[in-house]
């Protein structure tokens, strides 16, 4: 086999084995269009799957608040909040709690929920003020209450 067709034949391999400059730009441009397409979407249902968290554990929360109420005949007032759902308040004679198997947790976004006797339409209301901890709000931001 002559020199000249070794060296051509060896220069088309090593032409096959790589990627050009241009064409890993043109793949990197592609990966780009598609993040900024599908990141807004991403972030959109973690702030949905965050509110949901919250609505299951102030159902959680009311439950265990209603067996306090079941057991001692009454709700727990202000002053006691939700801690005594884990711990025995002075004034609760019937209490057979703890009502929660750990202590109350945050809401999704770290804030501690708001705990109101009486609440504005019934006996009580457990409140996640959202996102931003401020009351109102709109988006992530709105406000999520048992009532």
């Amino acid at each position: 086999m002559p020199l000249n067709k070794r060296n051509e034949r060896r220069a088309q391999r090593r032409r096959a084995k790589g990627f050009t400059l241009l064409e890993l730009l043109v793949v990197l441009v592609i990966i780009g269009m598609l993040a900024a397409i599908v990141g807004p979407r991403y972030f959109a249902q973690i702030g949905k799957s965050q509110a949901t968290v919250a609505r299951a554990q102030i159902d959680v929360l009311s439950k265990a608040i209603d067996n306090f109420r079941l057991d001692v005949g009454r709700f727990p007032t202000v002053e006691e909040g939700l801690q005594s759902l884990v711990v025995k308040p002075a004034s609760a004679d019937k209490w057979n709690g703890p009502y929660l198997k750990k202590d109350t947790p945050p809401d999704p976004w770290g804030h501690p929920y708001v705990y109101q006797v009486p609440g504005t339409k019934g006996d009580y209301a457990v409140i996640s003020y959202g996102r931003d901890g401020q009351p109102g709000g709109s988006g992530e931001d709105a406000d999520i209450s048992s009532e």
